[in-house]
């Protein structure tokens, strides 16, 4: 250690109290920071993975077309062979084909406009998280089985139950007219009023014949297991489609709102975590100013020994940085030790439970610890209280040393 950092670490100390204030203060800002940096990234991963779990899920192959305008005729050929190559190929992801074609639903009684899905059963529940919100009845079986799972709330508009029969009226492939009949073997609630009143899906192959798919389908959807792990998936995707017709989507494509989002909730805490940044800035301004005015006699008499105002002006910078380091340590370890904890058992908030079952969610909230949300609220702390001790240091340039032996 050189004689500088000797003597600007004894400097700090002689007014101890004051030193441990201001440190933590610091403290306990880095470590909130922590804690709200991790806890926010790992709920913008639930908020992410609960959106995407509906339908959408992490990346579709689609037709090119078929995102701007999807209509029937903008199909994936042989999608459900091409969903078993992919699953080959992906052995670490979900995958399975879906079409989707709006229609009209007639009960005994009503009618009504839906949107019907044609999933295959088997992988569905792997892609989707609708398979496990059947609150009545039971998920789609066998790929041709004529029989549909409905939203609860399209089932109170139709007025139908487990084991009615809905009739289906909509436009084909080709341009024909398409009917079927299918019979409600399921209720599902997701608690989305609106998804809830439009909802239906079909067992894949039962959904092409009436359709006249012809083998074709709308998407093949992929889930993979970490949003890390889209970016690998999208570009192995890529290479094996090679120059066709199909587009490879991701989450960002499919759900662009839902980026914005975060964006916007990201800008309300950063503004939040600015205030705290400010605070303690102002805190080590004030413990350094304070140094400095109490020693301008001191810095006075070595000024007149020959030391330069810059020589004084690195201790004191020194000095700060020192303080800086020490509370920005302490503050990741406390930060990094409480958010270790809430990350390994999860954080149960009262009345989140019940909310959370509704959407098939986990009830408890899981920080998102890494190298990025541990150090980088402490080092902007960091940064900030350097930058307001650049006002104190500056305050020695305009000292004179026989005005500054002469204060009290």
């Amino acid at each position: 250690m050189s004689i500088a950092s000797r003597l600007a670490w004894r400097n700090l100390w002689r007014h101890g109290r004051r030193t441990w204030l201001t440190v933590g203060a610091m403290v306990f800002c880095n470590g909130l920071l922590v804690f709200l940096v991790a806890f926010q990234f790992g709920t913008y991963g639930l908020m992410i993975e609960s959106s995407l779990a509906m339908l959408t899920a992490h990346v579709q192959v689609q037709h090119e077309k078929y995102l701007d305008e999807p209509r029937m005729r903008y199909t994936v050929p042989d999608g459900i062979k091409l969903a078993a190559q992919l699953r080959e190929n992906l052995p670490d992801a979900a995958v399975a084909a879906r079409a989707g074609a709006f229609a009209l639903a007639s009960s005994e009684e009503r009618s009504f406009g839906i949107e019907v899905l044609g999933v295959e059963p088997e992988f569905e529940a792997a892609v989707s998280s609708l398979p496990g919100l059947v609150s009545e009845g039971r998920y789609l079986g066998a790929m041709n089985a004529e029989e549909i799972v409905i939203g609860t709330v399209l089932a109170s508009n139709l007025k139908v139950a487990i084991g009615d029969e809905i009739t289906l009226l909509g436009s084909g492939r080709d341009g024909s007219f398409a009917a079927g009949i299918a019979t409600v073997v399921g209720l599902i609630d997701t608690g989305l009023v609106d998804l809830d009143r439009a909802i239906a899906a079909l067992p894949l192959g039962y959904f092409q014949s009436i359709f006249s798919m012809e083998g074709a389908v709308h998407k093949i959807v992929i889930h993979v297991p970490t949003l890390p792990d889209v970016a690998p998936a999208e570009a192995q995707l890529r290479a094996e489609l090679g120059q066709t017709s199909l587009a490879v989507r991701d989450w960002n494509e499919l759900q662009p709102g839902l980026r914005q989002a975060i964006l916007a909730d990201s800008f309300s805490a950063v503004v939040m975590y600015g205030v705290l940044v400010i605070l303690v800035a102002f805190s080590v301004l004030n413990t350094q100013l304070m140094s400095v005015l109490e020693r301008t006699r001191e810095f006075g008499v070595m000024m007149a020994l020959g030391l330069r105002p810059s020589g004084l002006s690195r201790l004191v910078l020194l000095e700060t940085a020192s303080m800086a380091l020490l509370g920005t340590i302490l503050g990741c370890l406390l930060g990094g030790a409480v958010t270790a904890y809430f990350m390994f058992y999860g954080l149960s908030l009262p009345g989140m439970e019940e909310a959370m079952s509704q959407y098939n969610l986990p009830s408890t909230l899981h920080p998102e610890l890494n190298l990025y949300s541990l150090l980088l609220g402490p080092a902007v702390v960091l940064i900030g209280s350097l930058l307001a001790a650049i006002y104190p240091a500056l305050r020695i340039y305009v000292l004179q040393p026989v005005s500054a032996m002469r204060a009290v």
